[in-house]
């Protein structure tokens, strides 16, 4: 199996500078060395990350084509099984753990914005489903800004039966609806707290809809009905934020 990758500047850089132990290689490209791409070259000698140089036409394979700017980095996969990644992502959460539940989101830039999103947060792991969703693509990767190694995210076969397992732990499941009477900004978002987002277009799947402790809104005082899966979860992520911080959430 090719070992997963990132790349772009920006998504190395940031690799690079907080967690170059997650780097097993950087690619640049051969015959450019100046400007940014020797910073990139500096930093990973600096971090003890091998560099190599190669053609365009392998940056661009291993980027699937997206643009790479150049540089590509090998990433050091994560170890273990998804049951094994959330129970150490719960364990090192304590006692009031923040989560990202995505029920089936589909577009790489999607999830990869929701991933940086949840590493601002301090989202103890997202949780998708395995089949019918994004994974972790190098695109999600780029798009992430090195969120992708920093945030577990957690692919389980059944996200229904994941959801009622987080219940029995002591987790609310508080999930997001347009038709919801309640709004986000009246929802008690404090303690061990999962959100749930639903896919773009569609929404939560009725399984993972029944599953759910409350359903909230987003108020919307314009002509649009909804937000793009990616902005909703930032709105619902930092109003949780917000009110973990300062103890105000409304009864």
């Amino acid at each position: 199996m090719a070992a997963p990758v990132a790349y772009g500047i920006h998504a190395v850089r940031v690799l690079l500078t907080r967690y170059p132990q997650r780097v097993r290689r950087v690619l640049l490209t051969a015959g450019r060395d100046a400007g940014r791409l020797a910073e990139i070259r500096a930093l990973a000698q600096r971090a003890g990350v091998p560099v190599a140089g190669a053609d365009d036409a392998l940056l661009a394979k291993l980027a699937e084509g997206e643009r790479h700017q150049g540089v590509v980095a090998e990433i050091v996969p994560r170890a273990g099984d998804p049951e094994t990644q959330l129970e150490e992502a719960l364990e090192a959460a304590g006692a009031a753990p923040l989560l990202l539940v995505l029920d089936g989101v589909q577009d790489p830039h999607n999830l990869g914005a929701c991933l940086r999103s949840a590493d601002a947060a301090g989202v103890a792991a997202v949780i998708v489903p395995r089949d019918r969703a994004a994974g972790l693509t190098p695109v999600v990767r780029k798009v992430a800004a090195g969120a992708a190694e920093t945030v577990p995210l957690v692919p389980v076969v059944n996200l229904a039966r994941t959801l009622r397992e987080l219940k029995e732990r002591g987790v609310w499941l508080v999930g997001t609806d347009d038709a919801a009477e309640k709004t986000l900004f009246e929802a008690d978002l404090q303690g061990p707290l999962a959100l749930v987002m639903g896919s773009e277009g569609e929404g939560m799947r009725r399984l993972t809809r029944e599953c759910c402790d409350h359903l909230v809104s987003i108020p919307m005082a314009g002509a649009v009905e909804s937000l793009n899966v990616s902005v909703a979860t930032g709105v619902a992520l930092f109003e949780a934020v917000r009110q973990r911080s300062s103890g105000s959430a409304k009864k």
